[in-house]
């Protein structure tokens, strides 16, 4: 069995409405709590950071699936949504909202049931999905539509 190990570092210089740093990887950027929560909204913050974790699996995922389906598409593109509720002052990371739309060539356009089954299916197999599985709904709204000539 294989085990891969990701590595994290963060940089916090003081209280709660500083500017911080992370560096993962590829992933360099400054972190802050952002404006909707009363924060000064430089770079990034650990709502959209499990936004992008969330919507990026799921659409890695769904290629691959329709990769290994024999389905090619001519465009895959996505739009995520995040619902942060706040109660009585804490802070709930409510659903995430995937919205894939994938446009097939005419003669793929047989499959789209398939397609629409694949959709559902990436959900339930992207690793973040499962790793929040219980804590953070997440909902589905998925369009497939075929390439204008």
């Amino acid at each position: 069995m294989a085990k891969h190990h990701f590595h994290l570092n963060a940089n916090w210089p003081g209280g709660r409405n500083e500017v911080g740093e992370i560096h993962s990887g590829q992933l360099k950027t400054q972190i802050s709590i952002p404006p909707e929560m009363d924060g000064p909204g430089i770079g990034t913050n650990p709502d959209e950071m499990l936004l992008g974790a969330a919507a990026t699996c799921y659409i890695i995922t769904l290629a691959a699936m329709l990769e290994r389906s024999g389905i090619s598409q001519a465009a895959l593109t996505m739009d995520s949504e995040a619902v942060v509720d706040v109660t009585k002052g804490v802070f709930t990371y409510e659903k995430i909202i995937h919205r894939p739309h994938v446009v097939l060539d005419s003669k793929d356009m047989e499959k789209k049931s398939r397609v629409q089954r694949l959709m559902e299916k990436a959900e339930t197999s992207c690793m973040i999905s499962r790793a929040i599985q219980g804590n953070v709904k997440i909902e589905l709204e998925g369009t497939i539509e075929e390439k204008e000539a």
